[in-house]
């Protein structure tokens, strides 16, 4: 069975999307800079791969195999700093919109027509934007629109391709910013009309359907998963 490549898989949402993949019985391919801490679950083979490096993110596919499908989550988040700052948007875009399509473009020469899948992990700052993350909601708008350029490009092969646009999502990263900011987790749930945050595991469950063949028409689409805080 071909494998499902997982970009930062080992942490977060990725190894979500990881751990309920491989307990489905598919072969899964995680890729992160860093080796995991602890074991990955039965199913899932740890590839190194900066998604910032040219060099790195073809050494990845030449290894891969085969592919079913690709979900790309590797990135990175962080609010600007107060004066602006090339550096902090260089390595913003680069890890967020560079790395997705140097990853999208090598999983599509390995994905089979008919029924290949890319799944991009956006935001909903990919679909609004705050003024403290300049650099990240530009990079997430981005993606969306590549993942609909692509989506075009990739339809006539049969291959789709949509972004996961989740609002906070109960991870590290998260908890991070709510620290840079200065918020609680329940503040932050406040500010959602559900009242709370979504779980890695919602996330990771929305990407195993796109990856199905129930949604074998489903492309092109930014869809949120935000507790409705984008109403």
């Amino acid at each position: 069975m071909s494998a499902v490549l997982v970009t930062g898989g080992t942490r977060g949402i990725g190894l979500a999307c990881a751990r309920l993949l491989a307990g489905q019985g598919v072969p899964v391919l995680a890729a992160a800079r860093r080796a995991p801490e602890g074991a990955l679950p039965e199913g899932v083979r740890f590839l190194a791969c900066d998604v910032t490096d040219a060099a790195s993110v073809r050494a990845l596919f030449a290894q891969a195999g085969p592919l079913r499908a690709a979900i790309l989550a590797a990135g990175v988040a962080g609010g600007d700093p107060p004066e602006a700052d090339e550096e902090h948007w260089r390595r913003i875009i680069a890890s967020n919109l560079d790395g997705a399509w140097r990853c999208a473009e090598g999983a599509a020469r390995l994905l089979p027509d008919g029924e290949g899948r890319i799944v991009f992990l956006s935001s909903v700052l990919g679909l609004r934007a705050v003024p403290d993350q300049v650099a990240y909601s530009a990079a997430k708008h981005g993606v969306i629109g590549l993942m609909r350029a692509l989506a075009l490009r990739l339809a006539p092969r049969g291959i789709t391709v949509n972004a996961l646009c989740p609002g906070w999502v109960e991870t590290e990263m998260a908890r991070a910013r709510w620290g840079e900011l200065g918020m609680t987790r329940e503040e932050a749930a406040s500010g959602t009309p559900t009242r709370r945050i979504t779980a890695p595991e919602e996330v990771a469950a929305m990407a195993a359907y796109l990856l199905s063949a129930a949604a074998g028409n489903v492309t092109g689409q930014a869809i949120a998963l935000d507790g409705g805080a984008g109403l």
